[in-house]
C-alpha cells in the first residue's frame, strides 16, 4: 500500500490556485483541505511576494483577502485583471457594501466573508471553474452578434468589437455569452445570476448590474443610450442580435 506522501506524489491536479492572504494559520488549513480535494495550491502571505509569484505563473484561479501587507488586494486585482482572465475570489473580514462593490468594479468574480468555512469556499471554487469549462464545452466556436461586428472566441476566450480585441475578465466574458447565445431575448437579472454563480438570486445583489455596466464601458457603449447592451426596465438586459 501507498503511504500519504506517495499518494500525494501521484496526486494529478486538475486545477492550479493560488491563495494570497496574510494569516498563516488561515492559509495552511485552507491549503492543506484544497490540497486534499485535488488542486494545486501556492500561497503568498503578502501583496509583493504575490505579484512576484504572478509574474512568474498564471494559476487557473486566485484567491485573494482584500487587507494585505504591502500591496492591497484591490490594487492587485486591479492591476492584474488586465492580464489575467481566470476567475478571482476575495475574501475580506469586513463587512462593508462599498469594499464589495468595489472589489468587483475592479474584476473580482466572487466575494466571501471572513471566517469562511473551507467546505463553502470550495463550493465557490468549483462554481467559479465549473463556469469556464462549461463554456469551453460547448460546440459552437464562435459567436456573432450586434449585426457581426461583436465576435466571440469560445475556445480561445476572446472577443472583438468592429475588429478591435476587447480584453475582458473572466466574469464579464462569462456574462457576454450568456447574452450573446440569446441574442434579441431579454435575460433577467436572476436567469444570469444562477447561470453564472449556480446559487439562489438576491434582489439586492448587484453583480450583475457591476457586470453589465463594464462590459459596457469596454465596448465603447453609451450608457445613458445604448446599442449593444440595453436595460429592459424591471425584466433584465438584452443584447442586440
Amino acid at each position: 500500500m501507498l503511504n500519504d506522501s506517495q499518494l500525494m506524489s501521484e496526486t494529478k491536479y486538475v486545477h492550479s490556485i493560488l491563495l494570497i492572504d496574510d494569516d498563516i494559520e488561515l492559509t495552511d488549513l485552507i491549503s492543506q483541505f484544497l490540497t486534499q480535494n485535488g488542486y494545486q495550491v501556492t500561497v503568498a502571505n503578502d501583496g509583493n511576494s504575490a505579484m512576484s509569484l504572478l509574474s512568474l505563473q498564471q494559476p487557473d484561479l486566485i484567491i485573494l483577502d482584500l487587507m494585505l501587507p504591502g500591496i492591497d488586494g484591490l490594487t492587485i486585482c486591479k492591476q492584474i485583471r488586465p492580464s489575467f482572465t481566470g476567475p478571482i475570489i476575495m475574501l475580506t473580514a469586513l463587512v462593508d457594501d462599498i469594499d464589495e462593490v468595489t472589489g468587483l468594479e475592479v474584476g473580482a468574480d466572487d466575494y466571501l466573508c471572513k471566517p469562511i468555512k473551507p467546505r463553502v469556499l470550495l463550493a465557490h471554487i468549483r462554481a467559479q471553474l465549473r463556469r469556464q469549462s462549461n463554456l469551453a464545452s460547448q460546440q459552437k466556436t464562435h459567436l456573432k452578434v450586434c449585426d457581426g461586428q461583436l465576435s466571440i472566441d469560445l475556445p480561445n476566450r476572446r472577443v472583438a468589437y468592429q475588429s478591435q480585441p476587447i480584453e475582458l475578465s473572466s466574469a464579464e466574458f462569462d456574462l457576454l455569452v450568456i447574452l450573446a447565445n440569446m441574442a434579441g431575448e431579454v435575460c433577467s437579472r436572476e436567469s444570469l445570476h444562477k447561470q453564472i454563480f449556480k446559487l439562489d438570486y438576491d434582489p439586492l445583489d448587484r453583480s450583475i448590474d457591476l457586470r453589465v455596466s463594464r462590459l459596457r464601458k469596454k465596448l465603447g457603449d453609451d450608457p445613458k443610450h445604448p446599442k449593444l447592451l440595453t436595460t429592459v426596465r424591471n425584466k433584465g438586459y438584452l443584447i442586440a442580435t
